[in-house]
């Protein structure tokens, strides 16, 4: 009975091992593309009102804002993907 136990114990820490490095490694990969996103968008909304000045303010802010709301998103995911590799409840 004692084998069963800690044949159980090992195939549930190997499965928690997989399922961790699998959604941290997702996890990352999400933060990364948000990041990338949200300062690029970000970016050409600063272009556009850069060029546009206080006539294409309202179209640059609204492009910032979504590139920063892309990014925010991204990252909410990419961290219930981590929590749910490891294991976590809500």
């Amino acid at each position: 009975m004692n084998n069963r136990n800690n044949a159980t114990d090992q195939a549930a820490g190997a499965a928690n091992f997989l399922t961790s490095t699998l959604g941290n490694t997702l996890g990352g990969v999400g933060r990364t593309l948000g990041g990338v996103t949200g300062a690029a968008t970000r970016g050409l909304g600063n272009t556009v009102t850069g060029i546009t000045g206080e006539v294409g303010r309202p179209l640059g802010d609204g492009l910032g804002n979504l590139g920063t709301g892309v990014e925010n998103g991204l990252n909410s995911v990419s961290k219930g993907v981590e929590n749910a590799g490891q294991w976590k409840k809500q």
